[in-house]
């Protein structure tokens, strides 16, 4: 059993902070490390993004959804959009070692999160699952 809260913006960054407070506001009430709390808040800031920059091709009055799933172990984001399909095999980061602004969004995410699933099978839009254990030792009992 799960509690489902959703937040829904138009895609342009001056809505961003409210998922942030939002985000934050959920993992710390789950008792998520303050490190984890940063971490996460940056990578869902990081998708979302993302898809305003990729997706969208820019700022645009089509909805960001992000749905969270709170669970006793763990807490899920589902980040729904409706723009530009994304190339799955294309999403990466660039080198760390080439030392140069931006590119390494992917990065942080992946570092951040337990698991991250990217989906493109829907009719419109992408959508990405980011899963995050309250820790270590849940996540390891889970798989």
């Amino acid at each position: 059993m799960s509690d489902t809260i959703e937040i829904k913006i138009p895609a342009k960054p001056k809505y961003l902070r409210i998922v942030r407070l939002e985000i934050r506001f959920i993992c710390e009430a789950m008792n998520f490390s303050s490190a984890d709390v940063n971490f996460i808040t940056l990578a869902v800031d990081e998708a979302c993004s993302n898809i305003i920059k990729h997706a969208y091709g820019g700022p645009t009055d089509k909805p960001i959804e992000v749905t969270c799933h709170v669970h006793a172990d763990r807490v899920e984001f589902v980040i729904r959009d409706y723009g530009k399909k994304s190339d799955i095999r294309k999403i990466k980061s660039r080198q760390l070692d080439d030392v140069r602004p931006g590119g390494l969004g992917v990065h942080l995410i992946k570092t951040a999160m337990d698991e991250v699933q990217y989906d493109n099978s829907l009719d419109v839009g992408n959508q990405l699952k980011l899963i995050k254990y309250i820790n270590q030792r849940d996540r390891n009992v889970k798989h």
